[in-house]
């Protein structure tokens, strides 16, 4: 179990960092309500994201799929993307390299 601080990243949605590393990340994003964001950004890291429990609708670059407990996907570097909470749940994201902003 992480030691690590839970931080709002906007309304109904935390972030954890679960381990790290320089070369890779692990962090749990809790989303606690249907409508909950993970607004559009992007980043220089590549991003894994795995559903652990609840339903998304993803947006990556122009395209928008929905997600749900057991699925997983990998966003490119740079690309622009975000996520709205259709269930309740938490998302499983890795980085490489870490996310030192997370820190």
């Amino acid at each position: 179990m992480s030691t690590l601080p839970v931080v709002s990243t906007g309304e109904d949605v935390t972030r954890q960092v679960l381990a790290d590393h320089p070369d890779l990340m692990v962090v749990a994003f809790r989303f606690g309500a249907v409508g909950a964001e993970g607004a559009l950004h992007h980043h220089p890291h590549i991003q894994s994201t795995f559903v652990e429990s609840g339903r998304f609708r993803f947006t990556v670059g122009d395209e928008q799929t929905e997600v749900a407990a057991g699925d997983s996907f990998v966003i490119p570097t740079e690309a622009v993307h975000g996520c709205v909470c259709l269930e309740p749940g938490t998302l499983i994201d890795c980085f490489t390299p870490r996310r030192d902003d997370f820190l």
